[in-house]
């Protein structure tokens, strides 16, 4: 089966990641020749699809399915207008995510079927969170202690073009859940924790047996496949939340193929969600094997003599990035690692029955990196506020 990826940067090389372990042949399309999973496909085009649509029907034609792999609205409608037009499944859902991509809209979405929410401002007062509606990741995201502050975020949102959404700041462990669905029924997978750096950007997933609460997984649980139901996903989303000593709280929904949490659910659990959303779409069962244990996915960057933990955004910076399986230690890598390379950069997957496991496998894997590169520092940044 061959999957067209129409994005060559985060998703893409996510896709790619799951296609890999689905046995599926990947076909990256992006109009950056330098977009990084280009070097990580078992097939690649530079095409720019909206400058080039005869090109890209022809491309799409050749695909079993297309996926997008980034966000760009224009790309997004064009690909649901034309992929079908080819036969060819979408695996995407552009009404959904125009819901999803509006703050703004969704949180009206989850307060009229009663989501568990931050409070808006003011009634939630200081500390408080202020981001963009119809921004991606982190950002323009800004944590908030007073007035002034307040002023200076909103400032930063107004030069984003966007509408302001201001929330009462939340504490407590950064939650993920993803959940596929037919138009009709929706089903919600598994529970990740996902950590921040000190941007509030993702540099570490984790997934394991009991991120939550038997009691809170379930509400979770019931929480993603509502929330799919009630925009009718034809697709895939993720719906992000804290989970604080008062329960849940859900920040955010995006549907669209998720960064980061596919790739450590099916390295900890063998389910690939990539396969799941297929099989959604054309009616048949997965064939990949499903197993309880445990996995730690994490970005970094050697830059001169130093190791850091580092968000998404940094890693994105990587440069003809190679898959490479028990590299010092880890399971497995994705990097730009090169003999006598002063900057690299490594996304990091490490395995076990248990988180202990695999957090040993990690701290193996840094040990080495340290020694091998003559390295004086691990330097693991987190948020100011938490």
């Amino acid at each position: 089966m061959i999957i067209g990826i129409v994005g060559g940067r985060l998703q893409g090389m996510e896709v790619v990641y799951l296609c890999r372990h689905a046995g599926y042949t990947s076909l990256v399309i992006d109009k950056d020749s330098k977009a990084p999973a280009l070097s990580l496909a078992d097939r690649r085009e530079v095409c720019d699809i909206l400058n080039e649509p005869e090109r890209a029907r022809e491309l799409f034609s050749k695909c079993d399915a297309v996926i997008p792999a980034l966000e760009e609205l224009e790309v997004l409608e064009f690909l649901s207008r034309i992929v079908p037009e080819c036969g060819v499944p979408l695996l995407f859902d552009i009404d959904a995510y125009r819901i999803s991509s509006s703050k703004e809209l969704s949180n009206r979405l989850m307060e009229r079927i009663g989501t568990p929410v931050p409070l808006p401002w003011p009634e939630c007062g200081f500390p408080i969170i202020v981001k963009p509606s119809s921004q991606s990741g982190s950002v323009g995201v800004s944590a908030v202690r007073n007035e002034e502050e307040r002023q200076k975020a909103l400032r930063i949102v107004e030069k984003l073009n966007d509408i302001p959404i201001q929330q009462e700041f939340v504490s407590g462990k950064s939650v993920s859940i993803e959940v596929i669905g037919n138009g009709e029924v929706c089903r919600s997978f598994v529970t990740t924790e996902v950590v921040l750096d000190s941007n509030y950007d993702c540099k570490q997933v984790v997934c394991e047996d009991h991120v939550l609460p038997p009691k809170d997984e379930a509400q979770f649980v019931k929480i993603g496949k509502e929330l799919g139901e009630n925009i009718g996903l034809n697709g895939i989303m993720d719906v992000e939340a804290i989970y604080t000593k008062k329960g849940l709280r859900v920040l955010e929904i995006d549907a669209r193929i998720p960064s980061q949490t596919p790739a450590c659910i099916c390295a900890a659990t063998g389910i690939n969600l990539l396969e799941e959303l297929v099989c959604a779409r054309l009616g048949t069962e997965p064939r990949s094997e499903h197993h309880s244990g445990c996995a730690i996915y994490e970005h970094y960057i050697i830059r001169g003599d130093a190791i850091y933990t580092c968000g998404e955004k940094e890693f994105a910076y990587v440069q003809e990035p190679c898959y490479l399986e028990d590299f010092w230690g880890a399971d497995e890598v994705i990097t730009d690692f090169r003999t006598g390379r002063y900057e690299w950069r490594a996304t990091v997957i490490c395995t076990g029955a248990t988180y202990q496991d695999a957090l040993w496998k990690k701290k193996q894997f840094i040990r080495n990196v340290m020694d091998n590169c003559e390295l004086e520092e691990y330097i693991d940044r987190t948020p100011e506020m938490m």
